[in-house]
């Protein structure tokens, strides 16, 4: 069997100038040339088993620092190379292994460095969403990937799309879809499109949601999706194409600056069409009215999931016939924040969402439970949130559910215009998130904030490692 060569001339050339040897009195001691050694040290030769074996019996050096791959250092370097600011910077990794091997201390400084940058990007950021909460604006330079642009440019808006709206409205009249409205929206496909609607079990279609197959001109949809969510995907294929026009006007007035960009923004816009055309804004409104907003009476009457009518109920704004003006976050388990929408904007700079004593967290202890609580902000403004978990398309055994959770909410003086203002309860203490947060002796504190020096003092200790003054 071939023997795996080892190439480990910078490991070996820090190793000798550890022990501060010349070239010649280690090649002396391991039995080969000084010329020899100097063709291992720059990588043009591998290290036989015979020579790591004599260096590890002459100078007690471990074979596995010789032999071990630098996965901690060149992850971490990929992890700054990943970067927007430096994407395109490398072809590949085998530069990175270079700088690992040869420079591992200069590896280890870049990556500090990098840290360095984004925790002060971060605390830039926080800074400015404080400026803005103050009325004044502060433009703070980072690196964003296309999503976060899309994310930005839909979380500043108000979640209403007048044009999308009409015309969803003057399509949905034309259908005469009665009570099935998914099996309408097939039969148009078919009619008007030649396109034919398939699901797809899991071990034929296993990573995908959807895929259009041009050449068969079928939709496949996989089974992994509840039927909301199959419903959703045809509802979304078929506004994609009977509203495209609407759809692409709305689109332009982001001014998205990337292709990558516009083609998140489409996707966005047709899934908020899909929304629309699933539940009727003149039917949906006056059937929200009725059940004062009670989001389990909705799904049921629409046939859509709880996370799919939550999202309606954000899209109420249409001038003189507007709902309760929700706003609403998902967030997974590590509390990543996965979507954010409001009827007027999401209120960042008042609400923030990323308090950890929000009822969003604590929904994973509770599947598929409603917790509902009011919660009043430093500044003394209060909301009303709703929260519960969403399950994500069906796994298979073995595999982990992906399991999100979803908060809307509304300012406080909406609470009685719905059915979850009823229950009265104090209203928790809550906060932006804890780096723009100033309340002083708050339990769940996780960072300090970015506008309080941190007040260590040996003499009394507070309830959180992060007092300030």
């Amino acid at each position: 069997m071939a023997e795996n060569k080892i190439f480990a001339g910078p490991r070996v050339r820090r190793i000798r100038n550890g022990l501060q040897l010349t070239q010649t009195a280690m090649a002396e001691a391991l039995g080969i040339s000084p010329s020899y050694l100097n063709l291992i040290e720059r990588n043009q030769r591998p290290l036989t088993v015979q020579l790591l074996l004599k260096l590890a019996s002459v100078y007690k050096v471990d074979l596995d620092e010789l032999q071990g791959e630098v996965g901690g250092s060149l992850q971490q370097l990929r992890e700054v190379f990943a970067d927007p600011l430096l994407t395109g910077e490398l072809p590949g990794d085998q530069e990175l292994i270079e700088v690992t091997e040869a420079a591992p201390n200069v590896a280890g400084g870049i990556v500090k460095l990098y840290r360095a940058y984004r925790e002060q990007a971060s605390r830039l950021k926080d800074l400015a969403e404080v400026l803005a909460g103050q009325g004044h604006m502060a433009a703070v330079s980072d690196t964003r990937l296309p999503i976060d642009e899309v994310r930005e440019a839909f979380e500043a808006r108000p979640n209403h799309f007048t044009r999308i709206e009409e015309a969803v409205e003057a399509f949905h009249a034309s259908l005469s879809a009665g009570d099935d409205l998914t099996g309408a929206l097939k039969a148009w496909l078919k009619k008007e499109q030649g396109l034919a609607v398939r699901t797809l079990p899991l071990h034929v279609m296993p990573n995908l949601r959807r895929r259009f197959d041009r050449h068969s001109m079928r939709l496949f949809i996989s089974e992994r999706l509840s039927p909301f969510d199959q419903a959703r995907e045809v509802a979304m294929e078929v506004a994609s194409i009977a509203c495209h026009e609407a759809i692409t006007a709305e689109l332009e007035q982001f001014r998205l600056s990337t292709a990558e960009a516009r083609r998140i923004g489409r996707f966005e816009l047709a899934r908020y069409a899909a929304h629309a055309l699933m539940m009727p804004y003149t039917t949906f409104h006056a059937a929200a009215l009725r059940a004062k907003y009670d989001i389990d009476i909705l799904r049921a009457r629409f046939q859509v999931s709880f996370e799919q009518a939550a999202n309606r109920l954000t899209m109420l704004q249409r001038p003189g016939a507007a709902g309760v003006p929700f706003f609403l976050v998902e967030m997974d388990n590590a509390g990543h924040r996965l979507r954010r929408a409001g009827a007027q904007g999401f209120p960042h700079a008042r609400f923030g969402g990323a308090c950890p004593k929000l009822n969003i967290h604590a929904a994973f202890a509770v599947p598929g439970q409603i917790l509902v609580d009011r919660v009043e902000m430093p500044d003394g403004s209060a909301y009303l949130v709703i929260a519960r978990t969403v399950d994500g398309p069906q796994a298979g055994y073995q595999e982990r559910v992906r399991r999100t959770a979803v908060l809307i909410g509304c300012e406080v003086g909406f609470a009685d215009d719905t059915v979850y203002g009823a229950a009265r309860m104090p209203p928790i203490a809550v906060g932006p998130a804890c780096r723009l947060c100033e309340r002083q002796g708050c339990l769940a504190r996780a960072e300090p904030p970015v506008t309080r020096p941190l007040g260590l003092d040996e003499m009394a200790t507070g309830l959180s490692v992060f007092d300030f003054q």
